[in-house]
């Protein structure tokens, strides 16, 4: 109980402040997340979702916390340029966990279309967030969900109106910068009304070779017939660790393409709770991950077909190298009364080391009889007679290896719907497994 000890008694000592320097829309869950985070404590590896990472242990650390909200000398428009070619996008920045608002994007979205700092959305819009903050982030289900609510002061707010198509994509680039050991509690509202569409790129970088611990919650609500893609990218550093819980609600007729892309990282814990609540929609999620020396990255899903006549698919790619760990564990949970569900996961694993480690857990939980599931998972090695069958073609055995790995990530990536990104990723994704610099030529801050 040590490493929970430290933060219940840092929240009773710094309740005040900690509300003080947040908004009231998040202060009014603020004192339940802490009561269920002291019941609960943090998941040890005896509870399921959390079996492959040793949470406790990645907090035990004393890690600085900015409670008062103080600035960090930054300027990520001057510094950072963390571009796509040929993508046009809106490009905004939160420095650790405060949404940066000292110079906007010159092009506006518009059309009633809101991306602003979660607490001048609580202020300016307090219905709008009191009807979805901290509504399917269930605190009393999940520890660390509980843990975040409890200590997040800011994040961003994402609101696209009725019938609104977003012209540009959304890009929010979470910049980690401090002169100490820090911790960051971040928070993300994602709100698309009926008929709206919008596509979304959030990017995870460091500015510093500290350690940092990131816990974020993503809340994104789908309304009926609205489409949402929404793509993650982790490209950060080996002191980084990241927790992350995104929680996705669609209703009638919507549809999500979900992206998560880990690059390079420390530790990684991403957690996937995405729930059906009207007929005729479909998602499709997919995970590509590169790791390498002693990286770890644990992907959990759960996908809830708690109504009829929607589809679902998963597909989640490791390459794991030297000492790295990856693990996948997704569960589907087809309610009794969702017939004609379409469901299909899969998650397969190259492990090109025989020091590298994965666990893989895809599930099944079918309460109808009128459906159609599948599950599967592969692990192997690369094949040696590709291999053999490369080099009698004069191609070194190193860049044979490069290409079948490239190849086999190749299918998750081409599922993005953004093709410049998915060019630009190519591109990145060659670059890792070459053990090139991984970022953007053009990034000053990252040199």
């Amino acid at each position: 109980m040590q490493s929970e000890k430290q933060y219940i008694d840092l929240y009773e000592e710094n309740r005040q402040v900690i509300m003080r320097h947040s908004a009231d829309a998040l202060n009014t869950v603020r004192d339940k997340a802490f009561e269920d985070f002291k019941a609960q404590g943090f998941p040890t590896r005896k509870v399921e979702r959390y079996k492959y990472t040793d949470i406790p242990k990645l907090f035990e650390p004393d890690y600085g916390l900015n409670l008062r909200r103080l600035d960090f000398p930054v300027s990520p428009y001057n510094t950072f340029k963390c571009d796509v070619p040929n993508l046009s996008t809106s490009l905004y920045f939160v420095v650790n966990d405060q949404f940066y608002t000292k110079q906007l994007p010159k092009a506006q979205l518009g059309n009633g279309i809101i991306v602003d700092s979660l607490s001048n959305a609580a202020r300016n819009h307090p219905e709008i967030i009191a009807k979805h903050y901290a509504k399917i982030a269930d605190t009393e289900k999940d520890a660390l969900t509980a843990f975040n609510t409890m200590l997040a002061q800011d994040g961003v707010f994402i609101y696209v109106p009725k019938n609104v198509k977003a012209d540009r994509t959304i890009q929010v680039v979470n910049i980690l910068r401090s002169d100490v050991n820090l911790m960051v509690n971040r928070r993300v509202l994602i709100i698309l009304e009926e008929g709206a569409e919008a596509t979304m790129l959030f990017c995870d970088d460091t500015a510093n070779d500290l350690d940092f611990l990131t816990t974020q919650v993503i809340e994104a609500y789908v309304g009926d017939n609205a489409s949402l893609e929404l793509n993650c990218l982790e490209e950060t550093h080996t002191k980084n660790v990241r927790i992350s819980n995104v929680y996705i609600e669609q209703q009638r007729n919507s549809r999500v393409n979900h992206n998560v892309i880990t690059l390079h990282n420390g530790i990684t814990r991403n957690k996937l709770d995405l729930v059906f609540k009207g007929e005729g929609s479909e998602c499709f999620c997919n995970g590509c991950v590169i790791a390498d020396k002693h990286q770890h990255v644990d992907n959990n899903t759960v996908i809830d077909h708690a109504v009829g006549h929607c589809t679902s698919n998963q597909l989640y790619k490791y390459v794991l190298d030297d000492h790295a760990v990856g693990a996948f564990a997704g569960l589907i949970h087809v309610e009794k009364n969702a017939q004609k569900t379409l469901s299909h996961e899969v998650n397969q694993n190259l492990c090109a080391a025989k020091t590298a480690h994965i666990y893989t857990q895809p599930m099944l939980e079918i309460y109808a009889d009128d459906v159609q599931c599948s599950h599967g998972s592969t692990v192997g090695q690369l094949n040696d007679a590709a291999l053999f069958y490369m080099e009698q073609r004069g191609i070194d055995k190193r860049e044979a290896k490069l290409l079948l790995e490239f190849a086999f990530v190749n299918e998750v990536i081409d599922k993005m719907e953004l093709i410049p990104l998915r060019d630009r990723l190519h591109h990145l994704v060659e670059k890792r497994f070459r053990g090139e610099l991984d970022k953007c030529e053009c990034c000053q801050l990252c040199r």
